[in-house]
């Protein structure tokens, strides 16, 4: 477990205690402010054409915002991403009509298409940006009173900025985080904490390779060590996949730190001027520590490598939640009891929720939704069967309900209207009600409603296969000193009967009786009724258990990041019916095993 503080620090300078007391204010009213809210949005975007198509010629500028709210949820209906499409893509195409917005939307962003298997355009405004920017303002400020961070020290951020490109319209397209690295707002923030991050903007923002941009931002980091006070980046793969760079880099990174040079695996010009710019002086007497350290490090496999490299830093920061949750295990092991605070709960289309309690662990923590940003409603949704899995055929759904009535311990899926043009919107993000925060609640993520896996009856979501995977590395780290790097699966189909296949890239030796084990397991360990019936019935064949080669999921990554993604964004797909993947999956397969349960 992580260390966590006996005490916390109530200490915070003006501006973290204002935004702080500004959200325990909308916290306290958060109904009144949801309503206020959709108010503001309705009244902004009155008259567009996606809204007349609801309300027709209804004058809706001098209701009452409770009659106004009745009114839209009543006459507006729940949509999902291919309902508000074709207006999109008109935007995306160059129509200038007031579609989904009055404002023009000028910028799309681009999700990472790793869920669903394909990138959807959702609109990016100036509101977003806004929203960013505070959001990670009152986050800090949180995160302030537990872990109160020295004045003038450093960050050491893995972020990643990707190529904006342009639409048939000429608008502008990228991610989301690429979108807010380019706006204004974060580069007065950049700005204004310029002493605080470790990469310039000309490392974020490199035309180099995303392995070029994080050796550099390793560097940095290691050449301001002893000042860096926490670590960071959007989500947790991208901390693992630097410090699993790191093994190889690391004496490439000290030597440049002993020679004030540059390794000569970077080759982008404009980034090793950039770099070279701030490492202007040898420093042997740091590259010597870092070097008996990584010596120490390298022979007990890098455990404890954050705490070892970064004697002063007080935690780990990055979404942890979610398909973040598999890299837990290895961010503890390179932590060794640093502690590991999530980060906030958000979408490509919306932000919901500011975790408040930073000193919980990652599978405890709760979000409180900031009711400003969006406004929230909830489909209560029940399982018959508690243990059944979360897809979407397996839900009874009531009506939507508003933020202001939600209950404790029950399910829900979010549905969001925003300022940027999406109108009572699925997000298809199953949550629990964990409790509140003052009048606003507080979220439990549970996880994405979307089906992955299925041959015929069975239905089993990516929670459903983490379990599963979960329970088979079990057997993997108890009998032998091997662990699991990544994992994805696929419903094969194709063959008669269909069946499972997981894919595992695993580092260490694993006797061949150890690997039907863990494949066996994890065949038993689907708790799906379908699922089940079909696996005794032999209409669902054995799982089947591969094992890929080193360094098979970078293949995956880099094909992601050469086709727009950007690192910052990227999630391993745990599901795949992509025949590139697959194609890169299968050629990389060393060893296959099939599950022994229900001979």
């Amino acid at each position: 477990m992580e260390s966590r503080p006996e005490t916390v620090s109530r200490n915070c300078n003006n501006g973290s205690c204002d935004i702080i007391s500004w959200f325990e204010e909308v916290s306290e009213n958060a109904g009144r402010v949801q309503t206020e809210t959709l108010g503001r949005i309705l009244e902004q975007n009155y008259g567009v054409e996606y809204l007349k198509k609801w309300f027709g010629d209804i004058k809706i500028q001098e209701m009452e915002a409770s009659e106004l709210e009745c009114l839209y949820t009543s006459l507006v209906p729940l949509a999902s991403h291919a309902d508000l499409d074709p207006y999109i893509q008109r935007i995306a195409d160059g129509d200038i009509t007031p579609l989904l917005t009055q404002h023009p939307i000028t910028t799309l962003s681009l999700s990472s298409g790793t869920t669903e298997g394909r990138q959807k355009f959702v609109p990016f405004t100036h509101h977003s940006s806004q929203t960013t920017l505070q959001i990670f303002s009152l986050a800090a400020a949180y995160r302030s009173r537990v872990y109160p961070i020295k004045e003038g020290g450093k960050i050491l951020e893995l972020i990643y900025s990707s190529k904006q490109l342009k639409s048939k319209g000429g608008l502008t397209l990228g991610t989301a985080t690429t979108h807010y690295y380019a706006s204004k707002e974060f580069k007065m923030k950049q700005e204004k904490i310029k002493s605080f991050t470790c990469s310039p903007p000309e490392v974020i923002f490199s035309d180099g390779d995303y392995k070029q941009i994080t050796y550099c931002h390793l560097l940095l980091g290691l050449y301001f060590s002893e000042e860096v006070e926490f670590i960071t980046s959007t989500f947790a793969y991208s901390i693992v996949q630097a410090f699993t760079s790191f093994e190889d880099y690391w004496k490439e990174i000290c030597n440049d730190i002993k020679e004030a040079t540059l390794s000569s695996r970077i080759t982008s010009p404009n980034l090793r001027k950039a770099v070279l710019d701030i490492i202007t002086c040898t420093n042997r007497c740091l590259a010597s520590r870092i070097e008996e350290n990584c010596k120490n490090l390298e022979s007990e496999d890098w455990f404890g490598l954050i705490r070892k490299l970064w004697p002063n830093a007080k935690y780990v920061y990055s979404i942890m939640t979610g398909s973040m949750q598999p890299y837990l295990k290895k961010l503890r092991h390179y932590g060794s009891g640093l502690p590991l605070v999530s980060a906030d709960y958000g979408s490509t289309e919306s932000w919901i929720g500011v975790n408040v309690d930073p000193c919980l662990a990652p599978e405890n923590v709760t979000f409180a939704v900031i009711p400003t940003f969006s406004y929230f409603e909830f489909i209560p949704l029940y399982r018959q069967n508690k243990d059944c899995s979360y897809a979407i055929d397996d839900f009874v759904e009531d009506e939507a309900v508003p933020l202001a009535k939600v209950k404790v311990g029950q399910e829900y899926e979010i549905v969001v209207t925003t300022f940027t043009g999406l109108y009572r919107y699925r997000l298809g993000d199953v949550v629990e009600v964990a409790g509140f925060h003052k009048n606003t609640p507080k979220l439990n993520f549970i996880c994405r409603r979307k089906l992955i896996l299925t041959v015929n009856i069975d239905k089993n979501t990516e929670k459903d296969l983490q379990l599963v995977v979960e329970k088979g590395s079990q057997l993997l780290s108890k009998n032998t000193k091997a662990e699991l790097i990544d994992f994805t699966s696929h419903a094969n189909v194709l063959s008669q009967p269909g069946h499972y296949i997981i894919y595992w890239e695993i580092k260490g030796e694993v006797v061949e009786e150890v690997l039907e084990e863990c494949c066996t397991e994890m065949d038993e360990s689907f708790v799906d009724h379908g699922y089940v019936v079909s696996r005794k019935a032999h209409s669902i064949g054995p799982l089947e258990l591969c094992i890929v080669e080193k360094g098979t999921f970078k293949k995956i990554l880099d094909h992601f990041i050469g086709n727009g993604a950007a690192l910052s964004q990227f999630k391993t797909p745990r599901c795949t019916s992509n025949q590139f993947l697959l194609r890169i999956l299968d050629v990389s397969t060393i060893r296959r095993f099939h599950s022994t349960a229900y001979a």
